[in-house]
């Protein structure tokens, strides 16, 4: 394990180059990981550790859309295949990859499965964290690991088959064989990460719950809101305020956030963009800083993890939410969006 410097603090991180997936192979040839479940997280982890040789089973609700998923994905019912409570009792490895609220409700099973010397996977440390609430406490004699990729499942798949590799943190629980750590290693390099870094479970969640309602999905979703909204009303199309807003945001400056940094994004602007950004940057930084104060707090206190297991675990919850996904969809940025696309060079 390597200890990489980022601006003046040491942490230990594992890259390819140093685990191989051979190594990874290795320690994992005696093993049967049983992804239990194939809606976000689970497609992404299973193809690429099928693709990459290892001995892969997937749990899922027969008779289920993600059931059919799986068929179609070349999961062989009765092989690889297997109603939850089977790929349970088959996997020495359990990869719990159901949502929140799936985890809670599937842990009695999973739990009943547990034998010991077998080892309980995690993508996310909420159910543990949070075991007061969800009642996810594993008994002493497994081993209890975490490989969060820092994406979706979607962009794990994607990325695997360009060749790359989306970086992932790993952390361990409970070490009841001693190989908790090696195991957890080989799996994230299984997977298709990237590189892996050391976290544990409760800084997993704490900085995913945060980053998620933060600038990865709401913060952004509403700055572009305002944002085009703002424009629209001070009489500018809905074209010009969607491609100010959004599409050169997407499509040219944060590609060149990713290559190179920030400062490598405002070099490659006019000077009156950087002077602008510049000047407007830290009003930005304070106006939003006591939001992610309060944000931080709510997920710290458990009051974020206590409103997704009350909301996600009602009945009509999958109702609820794609009529807000609707509306979201059907709001005129979005529609404007969705005609921006259409005219993309490649799309013609």
């Amino acid at each position: 394990m390597a200890k990489i410097n980022f601006g003046g603090t040491e942490e230990n991180v594992v890259t390819r180059e140093e685990f191989p997936l051979d190594k990874a192979r290795e320690v994992l040839k005696n093993e049967t990981i049983a992804v239990l479940g194939y809606g976000v997280q689970g497609p992404g982890q299973a193809l690429n550790l099928r693709d990459n040789g290892f001995n892969v089973i997937v749990g899922q609700r027969k008779d289920s859309k993600t059931w059919e998923k799986a068929l179609k994905d070349g999961w062989v019912e009765g092989e690889t295949l297997f109603e939850l409570e089977e790929a349970c009792e088959r996997g020495t490895i359990l990869q719990f990859l159901l949502s929140d609220a799936g985890q809670i409700a599937a842990w009695p099973m999973v739990q009943k499965a547990l034998k010991p010397g077998k080892t309980l996977y995690f993508s996310h440390g909420f159910g543990v964290t949070f075991s007061d609430r969800t009642g996810i406490v594993p008994s002493k004699d497994v081993d209890v690991i975490l490989v969060a990729p820092k994406g979706s499942g979607t962009s794990l798949r994607r990325m695997f088959l360009e060749g790359k590799g989306l970086n992932s943190s790993f952390a361990i629980y409970q070490d009841a064989s001693g190989n908790a750590r090696e195991k957890a290693v080989a799996l994230g390099i299984g997977v298709g990460s990237g590189y892996l870094f050391e976290t544990d479970f409760k800084k997993e969640v704490y900085s995913d719950l945060t980053g998620e309602r933060g600038t990865l999905m709401g913060a952004l979703a509403g700055i572009l809101e305002a944002q085009y909204n703002l424009l629209r009303k001070k009489g500018h199309s809905p074209s010009e305020s969607f491609n100010e807003t959004v599409e050169e945001l997407t499509e040219s400056l944060i590609l060149l956030v990713a290559e190179n940094g920030m400062d490598w994004m405002y070099a490659n602007c006019s000077t009156t963009a950087q002077r602008g950004a510049l000047d407007w940057k830290n009003k930005f930084r304070d106006a939003v800083a006591p939001v992610f104060e309060e944000l931080y707090e709510s997920v710290a206190t458990g009051e974020e993890a206590q409103r997704s297991i009350d909301t996600n675990s009602q009945p009509d919850y999958r109702e609820k939410l794609d009529a807000e996904l609707k509306e979201l969809r059907d709001s005129e940025m979005w529609q404007a969006g969705a005609q921006v696309r259409k005219l993309r060079p490649q799309n013609n």
